[in-house]
């Protein structure tokens, strides 16, 4: 459902979009002296930065052995795939689940349960389109590898896009977090993956829409 202009107003701003809105804010500015026309377009890519780096809150589940989506957007795949061998994972393959920001999609991620960070990688790449299964390979991307609660070992990673150029990620290994955490953003469209211990089954279809830190994308098995 589209946001209301109120909400988009009073939703809290990434801090990574502060410095972009300024330079938008300014370069609407000097297209006013050129003419009204560039100026007033100027202005909408303004509002609409403010829109593409807000930062609303999220109502966390707190059920016991559930993993929330990491980011919004849309399933486009759910595939058995090998964890990326730099988290030093092992080649046997793992549920993973993809999911499509696109630039009208909340970019800020989330962690997607409690637990430890083991080990976080940057793997420079190419930008391809991030709906498509390749980027998981070959784009640019930040992998992490976390103990939850539960023991078990999960992957999510933030895949940069076609117009994405920069991927930020907070994590650091051994960090302690909680389900539902803000851990970084890509600017300008995007895919995120969880890849599921054994223990945990999905519990979306592709094509469905995600809300990051509250929509439950899997659980552990009975």
């Amino acid at each position: 459902m589209p946001m209301k202009s109120y909400e988009v107003v009073m939703t809290p701003i990434h801090q990574e979009g502060h410095r972009w809105i300024a330079i938008f804010a300014a370069v609407s500015a000097l297209l006013f002296l050129v003419g009204p026309t560039l100026g007033w377009i100027g202005l909408i890519l303004t509002l609409w930065c403010v829109y593409f780096f807000r930062d609303p809150n999220r109502v966390v589940p707190k059920q016991e052995g559930i993993l929330v989506s990491p980011a919004d957007g849309t399933v486009c795949a759910i595939t058995e795939a090998i964890p990326p061998k730099e988290l030093d994972l092992g080649d046997e393959p793992m549920m993973r689940i993809s999911v499509f920001l696109s630039v009208f999609n909340v970019h800020v991620n989330r962690v997607p349960a409690a637990g430890t960070i083991k080990k976080v990688v940057h793997i420079n790449g190419h930008y391809l389109d991030a709906a498509v299964p390749e980027a998981s390979e070959i784009n640019e991307r930040v992998v992490v590898s976390m103990e939850t609660e539960d023991g078990a070992t999960i992957v999510f990673n933030q895949v940069a896009g076609l117009v994405a150029r920069r991927i930020l990620c907070d994590l650091e290994d051994g960090d302690k977090v909680e389900r539902g955490d803000r851990f970084g953003l890509i600017r300008f469209g995007s895919r995120n993956d969880i890849y599921l211990d054994k223990k945990y089954a999905p519990l979306v279809e592709i094509g469905q829409t995600m809300v990051g830190g509250e929509t439950v994308i899997a659980a552990i098995q009975s």
